[in-house]
């Protein structure tokens, strides 16, 4: 535990990617298999199951540190982290250990889930008293699944492939699954991340595994800059970009899995999908966009959000929430890997597959094409009103690549212009890391009528924390501690009086939101300094924006 506690105190400080590569490889050939597996699984995003119900953790760190309720929660606001507010005000510890992480992980913090209460405060506080002030910390991290570092997955993959002298793609495909919440690293396990490649490398993974997803680049330059940059037209293969669930279909061993770009398996969420796959040959593995399907067109992604919601899929809901995987890649067919080829030979052979199979919940996605960049712009108008997010523009000559790479070739996705509406900030809530000290996460509200309706309210819609600057972020804040109007936590209630623009991909109707409306992927775009309060946007502003279809 100390390693890894002095790892993450490394990586934390750093903002330089050759510094914290450096350490990673450092920690992984010093550290054993088995604290190594469990690194790598914390480093590459894996996350247990919620192993103590965060009111017990605080109270007994409350009643632990001797501090009134008011006090824990001052501190608390202040510092604008559980984890970090509780290693700082625990007593020193009064014990030692010389544990490793993969012994703390299994041996105290899994047991701790489903402990009935009073056992559960006796392990806390015994193991609270052996650890040092900073293992605390990456201690109660793990514990509240807060556990972020500045690393990303390629950083990992790429000081595994250091250490075992490895291709990245190579470990970037074993480590396909190795983060999945079920998942329990061994040191095994971390071997076989590392280990030379053999000759059946593809045969031990055809249980199911998917291949890394290959991911594109975003594209915003203006349209006069496109033949300077990426040539014409015909040297791309362009495509809607499918505001979906981006996932692979694999068909190996007799069975079917489909994986999302999340990693996560899905394949009981989507039985359509699976009965589709078992039609398809062995050794076949499809990428493409999970979209529900009806009347021949792609269906809000709010639809979609209805069938991942659901605990029962009945066949009612079946009937009414259709979907299909639209295919534009074939990685794999009857059991060749096919990534190297390049992608108009990809694209080829999967035309000619998906017309074979002739199964209605595979459909080949759209080619678009078009002798001028302008050309495909005046198509690209029309993307909102299909309700997608714009196009994608595709090497023909690309590789599939892993992650978000450049070496074997280029895709971009090039987005139409957000949504967007001014808003009135009403609710903020201090950042993380290292702006833990700062207000920067924030909630928005739009007048419920018009200004000519006379009296009226402000209603909550979205939540947005980027898009601002340093600078900017600084101003909010002051102006947030000059106008907070009530506390409720760590949330401060304010005074309207700052307006800002907000952007967002999409809208729809929601039961479950105050406001009647859901947006997604909101963002500032600009404080709006010019504009009154009382000048900001209503709800019918809002509703206006709906597609056809909500």
């Amino acid at each position: 535990m100390k390693q890894f506690a002095a790892l993450y105190r490394e990586l934390d400080a750093s903002t330089s990617s050759l510094a914290k590569q450096a350490a990673l490889q450092r920690y992984l050939r010093q550290a054993s298999p088995a604290d190594a597996a469990w690194a790598v699984y914390f480093l590459a995003g894996g996350k247990p199951r919620q192993l103590v119900p965060t009111k017990l953790l605080r109270l007994l760190a409350q009643e632990t540190a001797g501090l009134p309720e008011w006090l824990f929660d001052e501190s608390y606001e202040a510092v604008g982290d559980l984890a970090e507010t509780i290693a700082l005000l625990l007593p020193a510890p009064g014990d030692t250990h010389d544990l490793g992480l993969a012994q703390w992980v299994e041996q105290h913090l899994l047991p701790l889930r489903g402990m009935p209460p009073e056992p559960l405060a006796d392990a806390l506080r015994a193991q609270w008293r052996r650890l040092a002030p900073e293992e605390r910390l990456v201690y109660f991290k793990l514990i509240t699944g807060a556990f972020r570092v500045g690393v990303s997955r390629l950083q990992v993959t790429q000081a595994l492939a250091a250490v075992g002298g490895l291709d990245p793609k190579r470990v970037a495909q074993r480590l396909m699954g190795y983060t999945h919440i079920t998942a329990q690293p061994t040191a095994a396990a971390f071997a076989a991340l590392i280990a030379p490649e053999s000759g059946s490398e593809l045969e031990q993974q055809a249980g199911g595994q998917p291949y890394p997803f290959f991911l594109a680049h975003p594209f915003a330059l203006p349209l006069a800059d496109f033949d300077g940059v990426l040539g014409p037209p015909a040297q791309w293969l362009i495509e809607w970009k499918w505001d979906g669930i981006r996932a692979q279909l694999v068909r190996r061993g007799g069975d079917v899995c489909l994986w999302s770009r999340g990693e996560e398996l899905v394949t009981d969420r989507f039985p359509e999908l699976a009965e589709m796959g078992r039609s398809l040959p062995e050794g076949t593995v499809v990428d493409g966009e999970i979209v529900v399907w009806r009347e021949d067109r792609v269906q809000p992604f709010a639809e979609l959000q209805k069938r991942i919601g659901r605990k029962t899929l009945t066949p009612k809901l079946l009937r009414e929430i259709p979907v299909v995987l639209l295919a534009y890649d074939l990685l794999e067919w009857e059991g060749r890997d096919l990534r190297a080829l390049p992608l108009h030979e990809r694209r080829a052979l999967l035309d000619a597959r998906v017309a074979q199979a002739q199964h209605p919940s595979l459909i080949a996605s759209p080619l678009l094409h078009g002798d001028s960049w302008s050309d495909l712009a005046r198509q690209r108008e029309a993307a909102r009103a299909m309700g997608v997010e714009g196009l994608m523009l595709k090497q023909r000559a690309s590789q599939y690549g892993v992650g978000r790479t450049k070496d074997v070739g280029l895709w971009w996705k090039w987005k139409i212009d957000p949504l967007s509406v001014d808003a009135v900030l009403v609710y903020a809530q201090r950042g993380h890391g290292r702006r833990a000290s700062l207000y920067t996460d924030y909630t928005f509200a739009v007048w419920d009528a018009p200004p000519e309706a006379g009296e009226r309210r402000l209603v909550p819609f979205a939540k947005a924390y980027s898009g601002l600057t340093d600078a900017e972020i600084a101003r909010v804040d002051a102006v947030i501690r000059r106008t907070t109007v009530e506390s409720f936590g760590p949330v401060r209630s304010l005074r309207p009086t700052l307006v800002f623009e907000l952007g967002f991909e999409g809208i729809a109707r929601s039961a479950r939101h105050k406001s009647g409306i859901a947006v997604r992927f909101p963002r500032m775009l600009r404080w709006r300094e010019d504009k009154p309060v009382e000048e900001a946007d209503t709800l019918e502003t809002l509703a206006a924006l709906l597609p056809a279809a909500g």
